[in-house]
Parts: structure tokens; sequence; C-alpha cells
């Protein structure tokens, strides 16, 4: 299967839902038909994104709030102090059913659907998926349908893929997460910046703690300081039992940690495939969309009309992402995911996931706002760090976590540099720069090339326009067999502007739709 995409070119003076400008977003996109993960892959890796079946990539150097892809490190991923805090909270609550006192962050904002793609849905032509309830797996449209037959294969696996996941059962670790609108509550208190390297208040038992934990470390100098893990792997995820009084928790000890038998409250995390829907995603649709439209109602403050089956579907459910199950990937198969978060038999949350080659990518996350109290945005984070783990011990190439754009000019979006390490994507050379060496140059300047080397280029660019694949008329041939027959003197800046974007790699195996 191949991935059929159509470019719409730049998009320029739109609302930013970031800043509130009315006019400054500017950002290039393209509809999805279908999309391979490896494809998907490759394009988050030079900047694009996806909401729904519509994949974008800001105009970094020229939109006002630079959208600076981020991903994170899980293997060498330490939680820090807040981090456990917001676990041992869900903790407590699932065990006794405690409910913390005090104030707890709102999620920060990101924008909604119509911010992202910014009224392209308008732009949807005959060729586009009509999205409704009865249509959940509905195919390409007719122009696709013969080269769907001759490609297209569903894999057979689609109901052995539903991961149930318990609070107290070790072996099998879950997630869901937030990102693309919605994401973790981490934001820095109103009129402050995101000071990393100063620690919260904290109470005379977690100082001794601490100290204790800082003698342990200095009698054992090979040990990393907290947070940070030197080169390469940790040598186990699971470390054997004897070690552990000398170490801090590991994410998943703090993760699952053992809730007595007379626990107040049991929560589970079910991964289920949203796109071709699996069985449990069709079954559970309706209380999952509910879940949806309260979040946006309170959270967001839509009215009650607008948060609409269709618009959670084509939002939410629709990916162009083709499931795929090759025997070295990871149990559940890659493509586009929902994880339900099941308190006492009801979702009260959902982590909208793609599962792709190299890592899991957060797209959104909504949840109940009666539980607003369990910062369901940081700790559905950290449950996806430690999915992401999990995935990597069977599917070895498997190792990172994107969390969507980080926004260095926008005090709300800088909650995701607090998950360390990570890394940001440089805008020009499309290399990962450790987030440290980033921040000074974004306090100088919004926009900023993270390669320190001058002489450095985008060695994935497109250095032969003529061998991109075109879909012209049900029949595939190289642009340069197809420019031949095109009199529209618009039509070669189009194709040049998208094969630049894409990179040569994704423009020979993708096929550009052109009518």
């Amino acid at each position: 299967m191949a991935s059929v995409v159509e470019y719409k070119g730049l998009k320029a003076g739109y609302h930013c839902g970031y800043c509130d400008s009315e006019e400054g977003k500017v950002s290039c996109g393209m509809w999805a038909h279908s999309m391979t993960v490896q494809d998907y892959q490759d394009l988050i890796d030079r900047g694009w994104r996806r909401s729904g079946k519509y994949v974008y990539k800001p105009v970094m150097n020229q939109t006002c709030c630079p959208q600076y892809t981020i991903r994170c490190r899980p293997l060498q991923f330490q939680p820090s102090k807040s981090h456990k805090k917001v676990l041992k909270k869900m903790l407590k609550f699932l065990a006794k059913g405690e409910i913390s006192k005090g104030n707890y962050e709102d999620d920060p904002m990101e924008p909604t659907m119509e911010d992202t793609v910014a009224g392209d849905f308008g732009l949807i032509n005959k060729l586009d998926i009509q999205c409704d309830l009865k249509t959940l797996s509905g195919d390409l449209t007719e122009s696709f349908d013969s080269e769907e037959k001759k490609k297209g294969k569903s894999p057979k696996k689609g109901e052995s893929n539903e991961f149930i996941q318990s609070q107290d059962i070790e072996e099998k670790l879950g997630s869901g997460e937030p990102s693309h609108p919605v994401k973790m509550p981490m934001a820095p208190k109103p009129g402050k910046g995101a000071d990393l390297s100063k620690p919260p208040c904290r109470k005379a038992k977690e100082i001794r703690k601490e100290r204790k934990r800082l003698k342990l470390m200095q009698q054992n100098p090979a040990g990393e300081p907290e947070g940070f893990q030197a080169q390469g792997e940790p040598p186990s995820l699971f470390p054997p039992k004897a070690n552990k009084s000398n170490q801090p928790k590991s994410l998943e000890d703090l993760i699952f940690e053992s809730l007595p038998e007379n626990a107040s409250h049991k929560l589970e995390v079910r991964v289920v495939r949203s796109s071709p829907p699996s069985s449990q995603f069709k079954a559970t649709f309706q209380e999952s969309y509910q879940v949806y439209k309260r979040y946006q109602m309170v959270i967001h403050k839509d009215p009650p009309d607008k948060p609409t089956v269709s618009q959670f579907t084509r939002f939410l459910c629709s990916s162009p992402l083709e499931a795929e199950n090759p025997p070295n990937g990871p149990d559940c198969g890659y493509g586009s995911f929902h994880q339900q978060y099941w308190l006492d038999g009801r979702i009260i949350a959902v982590g909208v996931i793609d599962i792709l080659p190299y890592c899991v990518s957060s797209v959104y996350l909504y949840y109940d706002p009666d539980y607003s109290f369990l910062s369901l945005g940081v700790y559905s984070a950290l449950r996806e760090i430690a999915f992401t783990r999990q995935l990597h011990q069977k599917t070895s190439q498997l190792s990172y976590y994107y969390m969507g754009f980080y926004i260095h000019s926008c005090p709300k979006m800088k909650y995701k540099g607090q998950y360390r390490p990570s890394d940001l994507l440089c805008p020009e050379t499309y290399v990962w720069v450790p987030i440290e060496q980033c921040l000074p140059s974004l306090e100088n300047s919004k926009y900023c090339r993270f390669n320190r080397d001058p002489e450095a280029v985008d060695e994935g660019r497109s250095k032969d326009p003529d061998r991109l694949q075109v879909f012209y008329k049900k029949a595939i041939m190289p642009y340069g067999v197809y420019k031949k027959q095109q009199k529209d003197p618009g039509e070669e800046a189009a194709v040049l502007q998208y094969a630049r974007l894409v990179g040569q790699t994704c423009s020979e195996r993708m096929l550009l739709f052109r009518n």
C-alpha cells in the first residue's frame, strides 16, 4: 500500500490558538488519503504533524509562534519530583479514595482542531472522506477504489490487538496521553518562566529522603544523577529486586505499586485500535465521545452544539495511517490507537496516539473534567513514556516518545520541556539537538536554527524532483513524465514546494494526487 496525498499548498494569515493573533499563523498542508507508518515517521522527522487526515507543517521562519517538534528519550527518562507527586496522588486515590486538597494545574492550552487546521476542512473536495458514525471505517472514494483493491491489506489480527492493563499487573504497562491539542498540565504559574532548575517547596521528610539518596550516590560514584542517564540504555527496565534499596524508584515501580486488596478504586488502561476501528473501539465509541464533548465544553468552553460526533470522528478517530502488523513489530501493531483510562468500569480519559516504527507519537488527550484533580495530563504522559519503554523491549528501534510541538514563545506550552532528556528538531537541517542547547537561543529569538554547524544542510532534501511519484488519472508516473502533459504554469511551483517540504525519500515513495 502506498501513501496517497493531495498537496494543498501554503496557507497564511489565519488565527493562532497560541498567541491569539488573528492572522499570524502560516503553514503548509496536505490531505492524506492513506499513509504508511514509515512515511509518517519520516514526515514528523521533518516537522510535519497530523490532525485527523490533514497533515501540516508550520512555516517556521514566518509563523507567529514557531512550533518545534519535540521528542523525549524514555530509556533515559527519570520522573522529576513533580511527576512523582502526580503518580503518588493517583496511588493514594486508588488505594484509599483520597482526593488531594489544594490547587492543581489546569491543562495547558493547545489549539482546538479549528485552530490547527484553520478552516482547511472546508477545502474537502469530492475525494475526501465524509466522516460520520456510519462511515467510521470509510475507505477512499471511488477514484481510489481500484487502486486500493490491488494494494490494500487489512490486518487479520484486528481483534487480538487490544491491550487491557490493570493497575496492579506489572507485566503489562499501559499508556494514554496528550499532545496535539490538549496536553499535560505542567504549565508554570502565570508570570513565571519555567525555571527547570529550581526545586518546588518540599516537606522535611522529602528533604531527609533526598539527603539519604545523595549519600548513597556518593557511596556509588557510578550512579547517575536523577533525571539523566549518560549514554546508552539502562541495562534493564526492571532491575533485580536486590538493587532497589540503593536506587530511586523507577517509573514502572511508581506506576504499578501494588494496591491493597480492599482498594477504593480500580484503574485499567485499554489500548484499542481506532483506525480501522476494532470491535472494542466501536462498542465504546459513544461513551468515549461523551467524555470528549464534556471536556470540550468545560475545558475549552465550546458551546454544546459544537463538539459534534462528526467533528470528533474526523479530528480524533479518522487517521490516514494504514494498520501494519509485522512479526517483529509491537504486539498491538503499528497505526492509530485510543488509550482508554477506565476507572471502576467507566472511561474517564482517552489518550489518542500513533505507534510508528521509531516512536509513540502523542496526538491529543481528553478527560472527564470531574477528574481534573488527578492531573490526568501529566499522569497519562508518564503512562505513555512507560508504554514506549514496554514496546521497546520487543521492538528495539521503537525508543522515542514524540510530544508534538514545543512552543517556547507560549508560556503555557513550555511544560513539554520538563520531560527530560528531550530533543528539539532543527527547522533547517532536521537533526535532533538536546533541548538544553536550544533554550538559550530561544530566549533571544522565536525562530532558531539549532544545528551549530554553519556548513550543515538538509541531507534529506529533494535533489531530483523528476523522480517524485504522481498519481494522475488512476496511473502512477514520475513527475518528469507528468510535467510534459501539463500546461498550467502554477503547477510546477506547487509540486517543487511539496518536494522540498517532504524530502527526496518521501517524494519517491508517496503518490502525489493530481486531478
